[in-house]
């Protein structure tokens, strides 16, 4: 009998065992045939963050809602212990299905006759929210086989993260984080108590609830959590109290909208991608769009601004200003013009200079002669028409004047030059695809856009090293590439620190900083472009003005309209370090001299074609007054104080530097000038004379009557 009885038992168990092994198997089988359907899990609406975490722009998923990844670490521990608490308090012990809820869910429908209370875990919630179904008791059962296979496959807090994800919040919210933007302004792990009871109770009823339909029911609902979880203890009384005297929101925030058009950028590159963290610092960000809308009304109703600031250290852009105002469809709002192809105008003559000093073609101190001069068929002129006769490089360079430039772009080549500056990164766009550069390229007969320009002046600002501008936190820097040696690129940078700063700054007070900026200005053909790119030890920031559509403008030039958005925007990034408050002592082996201590071939700019027009002769007699012409008579009108305007003086050619003179007594004027304002003191008879360095002067008689007299 014992036998018997231990042979039975051996049966039963086998038998138990193989059912068992049948179950699992089914199991098994049935999980490969049905894999968990994470699917909606993974459509996301991406976001674009700032430096610091902070969202810049979002994107809807692509069903059009706001569903942004949300995981237990990403949340305030307090929402969890309150969503737990009151949701599921068994959710870290139980498998999946709890049966002591089921039970009890049961109880409590047979004793009253109807539903009182549910049994649906959090993960038998999660389960719901990954695949929708109409509320059955087939479909219950469904739903409590996904939350056992959840538990299978995954652990408590990747279940809970794909809750945070989907749970809905009304409307198109989805997810904690929406909620959390859109109704608080926040990231949700920096919920409060207050916050974080609302948005446990907002997916019970998601569209009854929500507190910018019907404040006071979103109240009630916060309230009831806020007290049953106190009375569990995941919550003290007093913070209890406490929180429901917080006020709920009574309407949802705008999507975050800074940067539009780099986050658009960056997500069109990476569609796929849920979370892009940039360099972007959300501050300098708003303060430079602001900047850029306050100042775009200076100007015609189709006109724009473009601004593009870059840390040096590492080439972390961290503001792009596309355009003055996304929405603003007159000024192509939506057109982002950092990086438009668009002619630079002079802006490139610094680094045809740079070449020049890196080949000893020439030095900063080196003479060369602004005069008609014709290249073959190419004759340039001037911006302003005006020839300055003799001149050092640096003054050239300064002025931005059109001849010298040419003629040592002639010197170093074209087609050297534009490979020097494909090799740092900057590719230049010729008028003809596949034609050959040529020395138009010196004056802006070329394209380039905004984020080309910044990259080459961020590399004079970092020794001559170019590297690739850096908008994303993760993106690689790229190998560093030569576009200047440290010599010539100190040579160049020192001379365009030297520049004049624009209109109504005076020098040395360009920022209230302090910083030492170095800076050019450019404007194409047709004052269709203006721009202004400068750098100090620590950023280099790019300004573009001009119409999107590049039809002509009215008049504008780098220097009057770009440059005191430039020096506006230094005087917004972070105060400078050490090194932006000196300027960079000369690399080793620099060449540190004056005009007479230079070798003998560098005294002199020698073009490689001197086909000089007629128009040499005018200038080779010294300096020559085209402002006031003698004889004269110049109206001026008084102000309401009585004084009267400044008369502007002008000269082409001589030698400098050139002295001003006005009835015998000297009129200050920078050295690197051929301008001089004199400020009268009455109406009547004036006379001027201009001497040049070689002790040639001339002079010229006038007169100054009132206005209408």
């Amino acid at each position: 009998m014992l036998f018997w009885r231990g042979k039975r038992w051996r049966r039963l168990a086998l038998g138990g065992l193989a059912g068992l092994l049948l179950l699992a198997g089914t199991a098994a089988l049935l999980d490969r045939l049905f894999p968990l359907p994470l699917s909606r899990a993974e459509g996301l609406s991406a976001i674009v963050l700032d430096a610091g975490g902070q969202p810049l722009r979002a994107f809807q998923a692509p069903d059009g809602r706001w569903r942004f990844e949300a995981r237990v670490a990403d949340v305030d521990p307090d929402f969890i212990r309150m969503l737990v608490a009151y949701e599921d308090r068994r959710f870290y012990r139980h498998p999946g299905v709890d049966p002591l809820a089921l039970i009890r869910a049961v109880a409590q429908a047979v004793g009253a006759g109807r539903v009182v209370s549910g049994a649906s875990t959090l993960t038998m919630q999660t389960a719901r929210l990954l695949e929708p179904r109409p509320r059955t008791l087939g479909a219950k059962l469904i739903e409590m086989a996904r939350a056992l296979q959840l538990e299978w496959h995954l652990s408590k807090d990747e279940i809970l993260g794909i809750y945070l994800t989907l749970a809905p919040y009304g409307g198109n919210l989805e997810g904690v984080r929406a909620a959390s933007l859109f109704y608080f302004g926040k990231e949700p792990d920096l919920l409060t108590a207050a916050e974080s009871a609302l948005l446990v109770a907002l997916p019970q009823s998601p569209e009854r609830r929500r507190p910018d339909r019907n404040l006071e029911i979103a109240r009630a609902a916060r309230d009831e959590v806020l007290a049953r979880v106190a009375g569990y203890g995941a919550l003290s009384a007093a913070a209890a109290r406490e929180a429901a005297e917080e006020r709920v929101p009574v309407a949802r925030l705008p999507a975050p909208f800074l940067a539009p058009h780099l986050a658009e950028r960056l997500h069109a590159a990476a569609p796929g991608r849920p979370v892009i963290t940039t360099n972007i610092s959300r501050d300098l960000q708003r303060a430079l769009e602001d900047l850029a809308a306050r100042t775009v009304g200076q100007f015609e109703a189709t006109a724009n601004i473009a601004v593009l600031v870059v840390a040096n250290d590492g080439r972390r852009v961290v503001a792009s200003v596309g355009s003055a105002g996304y929405f603003d469809r007159r000024r192509a709002g939506p057109i982002d013009m950092t990086g438009a192809v668009r002619s630079p105008g002079s802006a490139l003559k610094p680094f045809i200079y740079g070449l020049g000093f890196e080949d000893l073609i020439c030095h900063p101190e080196t003479i060369v002669v602004d005069r008609p001069m014709h290249f073959g068929g190419y004759a340039p002129k001037n911006f302003d028409r005006i020839f300055r006769g003799e001149i050092k490089v640096a003054e050239a360079l300064q002025l931005s004047l059109n001849i010298p430039a040419v003629a040592v772009l002639d010197l170093v080549g074209p087609r050297r030059f534009a490979a020097r500056l494909a090799e740092a990164g900057v590719a230049l766009r010729l008028p003809t695809p596949g034609a050959a550069p040529s020395l138009p390229i010196a004056l802006g007969g070329v394209g380039v856009t905004l984020r080309d320009l910044v990259t080459l002046f961020a590399a004079l600002a970092d020794g001559g090293t170019a590297l690739p501008l850096r908008d994303r936190a993760d993106e690689p820097g790229g190998a560093p590439v030569s576009l200047l040696s440290p010599s010539a690129a100190w040579q160049v940078a020192a001379i365009l620190r030297d520049t004049p700063p624009p209109p109504h700054l005076l020098p040395g007070e360009a920022t209230a900083t302090g910083r030492h900026i170095a800076y050019k200005t450019g404007t194409s053909y047709g004052f269709r472009d203006a721009w202004a790119i400068g750098f100090d030890a620590d950023y280099t920031i790019g300004v573009w003005v001009g119409r999107p559509d590049g039809s002509f403008s009215a008049g504008r030039m780098g220097r009057d309209a770009a440059a005191p958005l430039l020096f506006a925007s230094f005087g917004m990034v972070p105060p400078p370090g050490p090194a932006a408050l000196r300027p960079p002592p000369p690399p080793p082996g620099t060449l540190i001299a004056t005009q007479n201590e230079l070798p003998p071939g560098l005294k002199r700019l020698r073009p490689r074609r001197d086909e000089a027009g007629p128009e040499i002769a005018a200038l080779e007699g010294g300096p020559r007054l085209t402002t006031p012409l003698a004889g004269a008579t110049i109206e001026v009108e008084r102000a309401g104080d009585g004084s009267l305007p400044t008369v502007p003086l002008r000269v082409q050619g001589g030698t400098m530097p050139l002295t001003f003179l006005v009835n015998g007594r000297p009129i200050a004027t920078s050295a690197f000038r051929r301008q001089a304002e004199w400020q009268p003191d009455g109406l009547g008879a004036a006379s001027v004379t201009v001497v040049d360095a070689r002790g040639r002067a001339v002079s010229a008689d006038f007169r100054l009557i009132a206005a209408g007299g």
